[in-house]
């Protein structure tokens, strides 16, 4: 500003003498101190509560009997019907920070009919704004007679248009020709999964996760232009950095396991075709002619060939270490066919060929489980049973291959691979690619503000021990994994016991470092599928605390169920939800909508409407669905204090088809909601027209009308103009008659 905003605000008051000033108590610092500022930052009356009575219930002394507690907290900042700050004043002799003062305000933010994002503190002398989210550490704290030093700052945090009033995510259709523009991009609607399709993923060497690779590139062309510099910090077996070198961009790939570096880095490792076919050759020539078949044979090069390293197994595996994963004739020959490979000069083609050998270590093993599937080429098909059950089991009949066989088809996967990708990944770019081992909790090695965008698909908590599972492979390819490396994996449970707050505090760290690498204006997509709400709030708090914006969520299939899905229905999700925030220089606040429900409610009518509206729904649309409204919406964190798994309430409570898989209403029951209809129209309304306004599109009268009354059955059928009247009160009509968002539904139900 270009007056002095102190002297505006206080005039000629002295800030000296307000501690020893006994008449200047807590009506003074409100009227004189924060009055003032809350009108210069642009709050009107209208967004002032002075007046809001909030109810707590506590244990009177000596008596079981509870004694209903009224206070009133000085000031409540809202913006439509949802809360953005509880303000309270104090005394000058007040403390404002480190205090049980803190505590009480705490409180009132987050008493469930406030639920604001921030609460502050105000002595006259000093202030203080805490994130109600986050610590007890505040975000920004002054002395008010240096506020002038602040006011930019506290000018973004709490003015009213800091927080989100709606998205205006423009999408410019690929025939126009305009320049692109990052801040703008649309959010993609769910993407067909056509994981078969590339050679270069599918085929070559099996993982515990995958994203399809047509998803990951739809993302990275959407999202960053040609020679941005694209990361992954959960890098897993190297899609994104894949898929961002064949389009033309430049790729980072980071993973704490060893595994997953061996099969990005063998895998985009340039070779010349001619001399990785003679290398192939002269493999298997010297292999056929030293094969140990007899028992003679085997035990001869059970001494002469170097074998698997003896690792131990995690618990819960049906043998204690890895050689015991192997029969005798297993260990001998695949301890020559890795010796034969060894002696390989060229790094490239050593490491392409060791490709195809970690290939057969996956058959080539005790925990080899055979499936009906049948794999063209080899007679047989399955996994290993790290793959398929998330642990070593030994299988009850297990196959006997035939190594060199198997080894051929892999050479064959690999070489196709590597022909697919050679005309963009070559010798001429390889440079573009870095694959690192490494941590996502600490980026160090690059700069801030260097990435142009982030794809990232971390660990699920405690779905999958990587490090755990790995091992066999790790123990065949010499790979390292020290101690600090399982200190450093982001998941729960594993061999090391590791808490949910390790977890927590893994990823937390690793969003902090994306988005102190990632450049102001670029996006972070975060693929997620944990049925705990628990975990997505942790991710939205830690990206707001960082200061990402979230812009929305998408629902995504990601190819084929896994048997871990087919074996546990109701407790493995087969889908997944694609999270987008932004890096901007000013992030607006999520607010958490004032729904007028309890949670129990609001979960019910969830699961109905989505029922309801999709005739039937799976365990992965009704998660979707709730987990998608709860980031909208805002009541996210208090999905997690009582839903942690659904899976026992829909049982409960819906019948389950094993055909469909879906859940479906009770046979004669009724929709079991009986919140006001106004307020239910008002629910669904702001969700499906949120939804249009991502698209860019209005929507006609008898679009909305058709949308909504699917979701109201619960015996009560509203009239048009029920619908018509709420839908005047939060929306805005185009001069075509289409509706979009109105500026008070926009305030009304905006996220936290």
């Amino acid at each position: 500003m270009s007056e002095n905003i102190k002297e505006k605000l206080f005039g000629a008051l002295d800030f000296n003498a307000i501690a020893d000033n006994g008449d200047f108590k807590e009506d003074s610092v409100r009227e004189v101190i924060i009055a003032p500022i809350l009108k210069e930052l642009g709050y009107s009356q209208e967004n002032i509560i002075r007046s809001k009575q909030l109810r707590y219930s506590y244990l009177k002394i000596g008596s079981a009997k509870k004694i209903p507690i009224t206070i009133i907290p000085d000031y409540l900042l809202r913006i439509g019907d949802c809360y953005a700050c509880v303000l309270d004043a104090k005394a000058p002799n007040k403390k404002i920070v480190n205090d049980e003062n803190v505590a009480q305000v705490y409180s009132y933010a987050t008493h469930p009919e406030i639920r604001a994002v921030y609460f502050s503190l105000c002595n006259g002398a000093e202030f203080s704004l805490f994130r109600t989210s986050g610590t007890n550490i505040p975000i920004i704290y002054f002395e008010i007679a240096d506020i002038e030093k602040h006011w930019k700052l506290l000018s973004t945090y709490l003015s009213p248009n800091s927080f989100q009033s709606g998205k205006n995510i423009t999408y410019i259709p690929e025939t126009i020709k305009t320049q692109f523009d990052y801040l703008n991009r649309p959010l993609l609607e769910e993407i067909s999964v056509k994981k078969r399709a590339a050679k270069r993923h599918f085929g070559v060497h099996g993982y515990f996760t995958r994203q399809s690779w047509n998803i990951v590139q739809a993302y990275i062309k959407n999202y960053s232009r040609p020679g941005d510099l694209v990361l992954d910090p959960f890098g897993g077996s190297g899609v994104t950095v894949i898929e961002a070198l064949m389009a033309g961009r430049k790729g980072i790939n980071i993973d704490l396991n060893p595994m997953a570096v061996f099969l990005v880095t063998s895998l985009i490792a340039p070779v010349n075709f001619a001399d990785f076919a003679a290398a192939f050759i002269e493999v298997q020539e010297e292999y056929l002619k030293n094969e140990p078949k007899t028992k003679e044979e085997i035990n001869k090069a059970l001494k002469k060939y170097n074998r698997t390293k003896v690792l131990p197994l995690a618990k819960g595996s049906d043998v204690e270490t890895t050689d015991q994963l192997f029969s005798d004739k297993q260990m001998a020959q695949l301890g020559l066919l890795k010796s034969i490979i060894l002696k390989q000069k060229n790094e490239n083609i050593k490491a392409s060929l060791l490709l195809a050998f970690s290939g057969v270590i996956t058959r080539a093993n005790l925990t080899y489980h055979i499936s009906t599937a049948i794999e063209a080429g080899t007679g047989f098909g399955g996994d290993a049973s790290a793959m398929r059950y998330y642990r070593y089991r030994i299988a009850p009949d297990p196959k006997d291959i035939d190594i060199m066989r198997y080894f051929r088809l892999r050479y064959k996967k690999v070489c196709e691979a590597k022909r697919e990708i050679s005309v963009r990944i070559n010798e001429n770019a390889i440079a573009n690619a870095q694959i690192i081992k490494g941590t996502a909790a600490d980026l160090s090695f690059l700069r801030n503000e260097s990435v142009d965008y982030i794809y990232t698909d971390p660990p699920y908590g405690k779905k999958i021990p990587y490090l755990d599972l790995s091992v066999m492979w790790n123990a065949w390819l010499d790979l390292e994994v020290t101690e600090e490396d399982y200190a450093q994996e982001a998941i729960e449970g594993g061999e090391r016991d590791k808490s949910k707050e390790e977890y927590n505090e893994l990823i937390s760290q690793s969003i902090k470092e994306m988005y102190r690498v990632l450049k102001f204006d670029r996006w972070l997509s975060f693929v997620f599928a944990h049925k705990d709400p628990e975990f997505w709030h942790l991710i939205i708090n830690s990206a707001e605390s960082c200061g990402f914006e979230y812009i929305g969520a998408i629902s995504q299939k990601n190819g084929q169920t896994s048997f871990k899905k087919r074996q546990n229905p109701f407790t493995v999700l087969s889908g997944q939800l694609i999270i987008n925030f932004r890096k901007v220089r000013n992030p607006r606040a999520f607010m958490k909508a004032n729904l007028g429900m309890n949670i129990t409610e609001i979960v019910t009518q969830t699961i109905e409407g989505i029922i309801a509206k999709e005739n039937g729904a799976t365990l992965e649309q009704i998660n979707d669905e709730l987990i998608i409204k709860g980031l909208e919406l805002g009541f996210l964190d208090l999905l997690k204090k009582y839903y942690t798994d659904l899976t026992s309430a829909l049982i409960d409570n819906f019948d389950y088809d094993d055909k469909s898989e879906k859940f479906y209403i009770k046979k004669d029951s009724k929709f079991t909601t009986h919140i006001s209809v106004e307020l239910r129209i008002k629910y669904y309304l702001i969700s499906y027209l949120r939804r249009k306004e991502k698209e860019n599109k209005n929507a006609s009268f008898d679009d909305i009308v058709l949308e909504i009354l699917p979701l109201l059955r619960n015996g009560v059928t509203p009239k048009e103009q029920t619908i018509l009247s709420v839908l005047e009160d939060i929306a805005a009509r185009a001069e075509d008659g289409s509706w979009r968002l109105g500026r008070k539904g926009l305030q009304t139900f905006q996220m936290m």
